[in-house]
């Protein structure tokens, strides 16, 4: 069953229209799973099967049609989408082309993600066979998605309690000895006893005063005392993420280490002082960046969050896009501790009319140690 009433989603599909009249565009073509869940509801693992394609046409009035695997259908029955068109895939000579092309006739204009953070999720080859000239889409889905519904805030509100949670019981969970396969695989059992539907994203690193990088896999290296250890978890449930890390120190801490963490600190809350209507992603970016310091490109510190690990926007020097209520947001600024390692903290925040709200529970004010 779907993870939000109808009405969740037909909303998602009036606001998507009316951005359609306003853009001038026919009807919508979609191939990946977050646009597919976003106006429907269909939630399957079954995505990571690269086999079939899966599409949605979602017109300017009327509801969405899917066009998909026969395999689909039952689950695709359970949402709020009447019109399924289906066919027995795999069928290499027609993999849903002749039904999709069926669907998208009568539209003059159509438009399918192309920009910034876009894929197409089926054969080059057979998207060329659909005969369509498309127009750009990414403007409107990005700006669409940006913006939570009430029900999809709360959804990443309780992924980040149960992350939270988690995070809560280290002392319980991480010591010197431990690998840091075992840190990770014992982190994630706990997040899933906690509540979590899954934990597809968990990585981090370990080291005297920092980290060499934020997106390494865990190795069998035993944690030692004075290490700082760091997890940033994805975890999910029903379909949404968190996206937030944790530090903490074994038996002791160098002072660099907690230097760099009362740095990181206080560039967090910079941000949640900053992080209002209006202000830009860039500005935001930047209120981090001057408690931090230093020059060179140093990339992003934060990004979008929900039904996808990192959404748009980013909180980079380049985004001019202006915070609104609704949009939820990491904020994830780093300090570099030596010539080859850092330290990050992330926290996931929702914009409101006025401060932001926490979704994660805070950082601990100084480097926490563990003992």
């Amino acid at each position: 069953m779907p993870d939000f009433p109808d009405e969740e989603f037909e909303h998602r599909t009036i606001r998507a229209q009316q951005a359609m009249t306003k853009a001038g565009f026919d009807a919508l073509f979609l191939t990946t799973e977050a646009e597919i869940r976003y106006f429907t509801g269909f939630r399957t693992l079954f995505w990571q099967s690269p086999t079939r394609p899966w599409m949605l046409v979602v017109p300017r009035s009327g509801k969405p049609v899917a066009v998909i695997p026969e395999i689909g259908a039952p689950l695709m029955a359970e949402t709020w989408i009447d019109d399924i068109r289906t066919w027995p895939a795999p069928r290499p000579d027609d993999d849903g082309v002749s039904l999709a092309r069926e669907a998208l006739a009568g539209y003059d204009i159509v438009a399918t993600p192309m920009g910034p953070e876009s894929t197409l999720r089926m054969p080059m080859l057979d998207f060329r066979r659909l005969g369509v000239s498309f127009r750009d889409a990414s403007p409107l889905i990005l700006a669409l998605r940006a913006i939570k519904s009430d029900a999809e805030i709360e959804a990443i509100a309780a992924i980040c309690a149960i992350a939270s949670s988690g995070f809560a019981d280290a002392g319980s969970l991480f010591h010197p000895g431990q690998s840091l396969r075992e840190a990770f695989r014992d982190f994630r059992i706990a997040l899933l006893r906690g509540g979590a539907d899954d934990v597809p994203y968990l990585v981090g690193g370990a080291g005297p005063e920092g980290y060499a990088d934020v997106i390494s896999p865990p190795s069998d290296t035993a944690l030692q005392a004075g290490d700082v250890l760091m997890l940033d978890t994805g975890a999910t449930r029903n379909g949404y993420f968190c996206d937030f890390d944790r530090n903490f120190a074994l038996e002791h801490a160098s002072d660099t280490a907690r230097r760099a963490y009362a740095t990181l600190n206080r560039a967090t809350e910079a941000a949640l002082n900053c992080a209002r209507p209006g202000v830009t992603c860039a500005e935001l970016w930047l209120v981090m960046r001057n408690v931090i310091g230093g020059s060179g490109n140093i990339g992003r510190y934060g990004h979008g969050l929900g039904m996808q690990l990192t959404e748009w926007p980013s909180l980079a020097a380049f985004e001019t896009t202006p915070l609104s209520p609704g949009m939820v947001l990491t904020l994830e600024p780093s300090v570099a501790t030596g010539p080859e390692t850092m330290m990050v903290q992330e926290e996931n925040i929702v914009i409101t009319d006025g401060p932001p709200r926490l979704l994660t529970t805070r950082a601990a004010p100084e480097l926490p140690v563990l003992t």
